[in-house]
């Protein structure tokens, strides 16, 4: 049986702040699709305090940014970007184009072709996400895409310098310094300084992921990726402190961030609890984390692992880390998660910043519909057919016609019907479409 020694915020309280986000970004887009530039620096002041003459660095001001690192600091970049790199690479070589005859004279296949331009969005504002341009950028780089646009909003009054590094050694090829629904929806809609590109990949606030499914059609995009939500599966095996640590490690991102504790043992449930409310007389984020532990944090008591194993896939977390006897046991039998962190020697911070995976995830439990962001996400698998000879085209056509027949396609038919009589010799009366009968 299922118990809850903590809850959350309802689904009622959810629902009135998304109201509201709502409203306020589809203003803000309308009016950008208005305005153009004038309205993205008149949102960009007054969101972020920042009006530029140019929104778009030069590569002089990016040379600059680079240079006030240190050369530590960017060993470990380059560190991170290359462990990120090569799994992406793996992931891209795993998806290889087809071709195959599979009837004599019929070829079918498939290539996957890189997005043309893709608009990289950059968390900034509150922490500078430096790892999300490697996973965007470096990402859509190595899919092959053409054209990268990164953009992050600025850090205390500047450009931040490992982010601008960071977009710059991914080699991203047009680099802003504009946060918010404004960048997310200049990238989408172009203004007379922005291009406009195809599709909109990278985390960000409620703001940004509403901006990004209301632009959704106009462009692509990867995925719906809101505040950050961690859930950890422990049992006995594991203690308070880890538990407490990892669930408060992912807090800290934002006052609405989900961190949820799912366990067999109540005694560590209690003791975890216990524990959060210690690391927070320290932590230094707390007055971040400790609301999104008093609104968002939950504990919850199971009798069995397959219990926990059925309340994991309900919630669809964005982030799971295991920490059980066995932790294949929960590899093998999860089906919604964004992705798995698995025993007590990894955790949620590796995967965010350096071990290799991608940090972009499913949030909001649309990871039972998808996974998170990978090279494949740039790629349209698009395909294509050759009929190398009369006969496979007569014999298709045979039977594509009378399949037209079937649903009253008159005009396909005919298609169908011409191939038939110019290349297989035989007399296909027109197509005669099934008239409908009154009852």
């Amino acid at each position: 049986m299922v118990r809850y020694l903590k809850s959350g915020q309802t689904a009622q309280a959810h629902a009135a702040a998304d109201s509201k986000v709502r409203a306020t970004v589809e203003a803000i887009i309308a009016d950008i699709e208005k305005r153009g530039d004038a309205a993205v620096r008149d949102y960009s002041a007054k969101f972020d305090q920042w009006s530029p003459e140019h929104f778009i660095l030069s590569q002089n001001e990016i040379e600059a940014a680079v240079k006030k690192l240190s050369p530590r600091e960017i060993e470990d970049i380059k560190f991170a970007q290359h462990q990120i790199r090569n799994f992406a690479q793996i992931q891209r070589n795993s998806m290889q184009d087809v071709e195959i005859e599979t009837l004599p004279g019929v070829v079918l296949g498939h290539k996957h072709i890189p997005v043309n331009a893709v608009g990289c969005y950059v968390p900034g504002g509150k922490y500078p996400l430096i790892a999300s341009a490697h996973m965007s950028v470096l990402t859509a780089k190595v899919a092959g895409v053409p054209h990268v646009v990164s953009t992050a909003p600025p850090y205390q009054g500047a450009p931040h310098p490992a982010i601008v590094a960071a977009m710059h050694f991914a080699c991203a090829d047009q680099i802003l310094v504009l946060g918010g629904v404004q960048a997310v929806a200049a990238m989408a809609i172009g203004t007379e300084s922005i291009s406009a590109v195809d599709m909109l990949v990278g985390p960000g606030n409620m703001f940004v992921a509403e901006a990004k499914r209301q632009l959704f059609g106009r462009v692509g995009i990867d995925l719906f990726a809101g505040p950050t939500e961690t859930l950890i599966i422990a049992d006995d095996t594991v203690d308070a402190e880890m538990c407490a640590v990892d669930l408060l490690g992912q807090a800290e991102h934002g006052p609405t961030s989900p961190a949820i504790l799912l366990t067999t043992s109540e005694s560590l449930a209690r003791a975890t609890m216990a524990e959060v409310e210690r690391q927070l007389k320290v932590l230094p984020t707390a007055a971040i984390a400790s609301i999104a532990w008093a609104e968002h944090g939950e504990v919850i008591v199971c009798d069995s692992d397959d219990e926990m194993v059925s309340k994991a896939d309900e919630i669809a977390s964005e982030h799971v880390q295991v920490m059980t006897r066995d932790p294949d046991y929960f590899l093998d039998r999860m089906t919604n998660f964004g992705a798995l962190f698995l025993g007590p020697r990894t955790n949620v911070s590796f995967g965010d910043k350096v071990i290799g995976t991608n940090h972009t995830l499913p949030t909001n439990k649309n990871a039972r519909y998808t996974g998170g962001l990978w090279v494949g996400k740039f790629l349209k698998t698009c395909t294509y057919q050759r009929v190398t000879n009369d006969q496979a085209s007569a014999d298709i056509g045979a039977v594509c016609s009378r399949l037209c027949h079937m649903e009253n396609f008159a005009g396909h038919g005919e298609q169908a019907n011409l191939r038939v009589r110019r290349y297989g010799g035989r007399d296909v009366p027109w197509y005669q479409p099934v008239v409908a009968q009154s009852v």
